[in-house]
């Protein structure tokens, strides 16, 4: 039986339902541009089935895919809008295949897919008349994201999120910019939204402070500003705060945000959480819901690129916060925290001091000092264990980009990308090879 087989072994959907909603995609290194296309088909129905092809059907068709089928399956079954991810989905999309499901409808963007023979992936549902269009999110895409990695470009960087959605920085004239930040908090607020895609979800603050308070461990209250009001915290919910750059959000920054989330339920389970009297309470109050309350604060370009050189982050802040905000996982986002959350940052928080402040097992951050020395000292430190994505960050996916450079630049000249040449990729290698004896000396004066 092959994969597609065993996944279409189960019993089918009894009928089509008009607001069951099926996309599919490649999904690869998971963008905000792939949650806005989920964003909008979630919008068109009340469940939205995401298909994800298989690593083979993807090479044959489009060329090499920079993370596995595992991977990339752990970032579609993270976005807040998705109902259910169906693997081994065909790469043209079948009308047997998506009726199994019970999903009439299919989404995509206005953009054209082609199979390996020039031919349209969507042609079938098309000329059923299930085909349903949506507009392609502007100014990202996967071919852009390696096109940062092999150029080793910064022009992506962003010095202050809040003038540019103010339109006070970027490029252009004046209007031009005011039109480019009113798009950008247009679609925050749209990433913001709960599972639905059309209600208020997510908390939205901004964090300023003196350039040593983001960047070092300098103890500083600094300054929270509301952007978004959603659901802020309900009763018993614990508050809990993470941290991180969140660049190319993948498979591991996901996982470990998971294991918080059930790390809290399984201690709200000892504490009576799930005993029946409890949810009847809470479902006699309105609706039941979850015993944590998950903000994570995402770090300023400048704060990463401080500390891990050469051109990261690959992803600029705005691009790393809307991926932040479209995790289930997450119901809260602090734009510009800073790299060490000291006391003063932590007690002045708008929920109040954290219950928890967690950690992950990460080595991407090349440590000087211990960033979490405050909430170790008030005694609400958590570490996640190891788990099966703990090695995937962006350090580790520009390498699976550089080591196989050459299919990557064949798939970028398919998609109309400018060659990188040689002295390129060769900057690249002596910058990443800079950093490396960077952080061998900062790991060795702090183990001195």
């Amino acid at each position: 039986m092959s994969s597609e087989q065993e996944v279409l072994s189960g019993p089918p959907a009894p009928e089509l339902l008009d607001d069951r909603i099926w996309v599919d995609g490649c999904w690869d290194f998971f963008h905000h541009g792939h949650a806005g296309a989920m964003l909008q088909a979630r919008q068109l129905g009340t469940e939205l089935y995401v298909g994800v092809h298989s690593d083979e059907a993807i090479l044959e068709n489009k060329g090499p895919t920079v993370m596995n089928l595992r991977e990339r399956l752990s970032a579609v079954d993270a976005c807040r809008w998705v109902t259910r991810s169906v693997a081994y989905a065909p790469y043209v999309t079948q009308l047997d295949f998506i009726s199994h499901f019970g999903c009439k409808y299919v989404v995509h963007g206005d953009d054209i897919t082609s199979d390996s023979s020039g031919e349209d992936c969507y042609r079938f549902v098309k000329a059923a008349g299930r085909f349903k269009v949506v507009k392609r999110t502007p100014s990202i895409s996967t071919t852009d994201l390696v096109g940062r990695m092999l150029l080793c470009t910064r022009t992506h960087f962003i010095k202050s999120l809040e003038k540019m959605l103010a339109g006070e920085e970027g490029s252009g004239t004046e209007a031009e910019r005011k039109a480019e930040g009113a798009a950008m908090l247009k679609r925050i607020n749209q990433y913001a939204t709960d599972e639905s895609g059309k209600s208020p979800g997510a908390d939205v603050f901004f964090w300023s402070a003196s350039k040593a308070a983001k960047t070092d461990a300098t103890e500083e209250k600094g300054s929270f500003r509301p952007l978004l009001k959603g659901q802020s915290p309900k009763p018993g919910q614990r508050v809990v705060y993470v941290d991180g750059g969140f660049d190319l959000f993948s498979s591991g920054h996901i996982e470990f945000l998971r294991q918080v989330v059930l790390t809290e339920e399984k201690l709200a389970k000892k504490e009576g959480w799930y005993d029946q009297q409890a949810v009847d309470e809470r479902r006699g109050k309105g609706a039941d819901y979850g015993p944590v309350f998950v903000v994570a604060g995402v770090h300023d370009d400048e704060v990463i690129n401080s500390w891990k050189g050469v051109n990261y982050p690959i992803m600029n802040i705005y691009e790393r916060g809307l991926c932040v905000l479209q995790c289930r996982y997450v119901n809260a986002v602090i734009f510009g925290a800073p790299f060490s959350p000291t006391k003063s940052y932590l007690t002045s928080s708008p929920w109040g001091t954290p219950d928890a402040v967690y950690h992950g097992p990460t080595a991407f951050m090349p440590l000087s000092y211990d960033p979490y020395t405050a909430p170790k000292e008030l005694g609400i430190f958590q570490e996640i264990s190891s788990h099966e994505f703990q090695d995937v960050n962006a350090g580790t996916i520009v390498q699976r980009i550089m080591k196989s450079r050459d299919l990557y630049e064949e798939r970028q000249r398919k998609k109309g990308m400018k060659a990188v040449g040689e002295a390129a990729h060769r900057e690249r290698e002596i910058l990443e090879e800079e950093q490396r004896r960077k952080e061998e000396k900062i790991a060795a004066e702090a183990s001195s």
